[in-house]
């Protein structure tokens, strides 16, 4: 188990905390969602325990992308999905924080395989575990992708219906790694609508459907500020960038999220957005439907790679 990281292991973390109150949403999916979430289980398992694996990517960093997963994740766990969330983010691990775990160590029964943790409804496994928090990852690409494909594969994983995977940002070896050591059910990127993040996005979709990997949808996060003192909204980033990327790469769009000052603070406090703010809750979960729906369309991969000098 992680040899080179084994004496970072500790005892168990105390559980984290968990949450009964749903988020609720005007918008169900188009289908009855027992049926929907029927169709999701009955399908073959991409692997051991494990349902469907999704991706969510973002291409660059500072798009909301890890905050967008936790979210998600939750609000998944809370619609009635087995849910598990896996920090893939190598170099900078920031999901125990946002899940109030930043204080977790990883522990293991045997020396061999990890235990996940439990935050909320969803059970979680990061490096962030297994290193000291103010310790930074001095990895090349090769040690990062073996010791992601260690996380994955050493981890206690109970049944789950669905991964979430909070990718790293970028299109490199982690993510080649991540789509050819792995069946995947799909990937959602995640952007805002200014065109740096856009031009990143827009590489993330295309080297996704370079492996061959669905693109089940586009979340275009800070889509717009809406002042809480007199309600006028603002496009700070611009205005429907993801909308008009998701039409130039003929992807669906999920959803749009609001730039909002409580998001960022419920994240920096380790507890969900979702479980709180309403209007918030209401968007992941149209969010969530769409993503499950397209995912019933869609046909797990794992494809084979070949990288050349040429």
């Amino acid at each position: 188990m992680f040899n080179w990281l084994k004496k970072q292991a500790v005892k168990p973390a105390k559980p984290g905390k968990n949450q009964n109150t749903p988020p609720t949403s005007d918008n169900p999916p188009a289908i009855d969602p027992e049926s929907l979430i029927e169709l999701l289980q009955s399908t073959e398992p991409v692997m051991a325990n494990i349902q469907h694996i999704v991706l969510v990517a973002s291409g660059k960093g500072g798009v909301g992308k890890s905050t967008t997963a936790v979210n998600l994740a939750t609000t998944l766990a809370h619609i009635g999905l087995r849910t598990g969330l896996l920090d893939a983010d190598i170099y900078g691990p920031s999901i125990p924080l946002m899940l109030g775990l930043q204080d977790a160590r990883a522990d293991s029964p045997d020396n061999k395989l990890l235990n996940p943790k439990q935050a909320f409804g969803v059970t979680l496994q990061s490096i962030g575990f297994l290193i000291e928090p103010d310790k930074a990852s001095v990895w090349r690409g090769p040690m990062a992708s073996q010791a992601l494909l260690q996380l994955i594969n050493e981890t206690l994983w109970p049944e789950l219906d669905v991964l979430i995977v909070d990718m790293p940002p970028g299109t490199g070896d982690i993510q080649l790694t991540l789509s050819q050591k792995l069946k995947v059910s799909g990937a959602v990127i995640v952007t805002t609508p200014q065109d740096v993040a856009l031009s990143d996005a827009g590489k993330a979709i295309t080297m996704f459907n370079q492996v061959n990997i669905p693109v089940l949808g586009l979340i275009e996060n800070m889509s717009y500020y809406q002042c809480p003192h007199c309600g006028q909204s603002d496009d700070i980033f611009g205005t429907a960038g993801g909308v008009r990327l998701a039409e130039r790469y003929q992807v669906p769009v999920l959803g749009q999220l609001p730039l909002q000052r409580q998001i960022r603070e419920h994240a920096d406090g380790g507890e969900p957005a979702v479980l709180k703010l309403q209007p918030i809750a209401a968007i992941y979960r149209t969010i969530a439907w769409n993503m499950l729906t397209n995912i019933t369309g869609a046909t797990a991969h794992q494809v084979d790679i070949v990288i050349t000098d040429d």
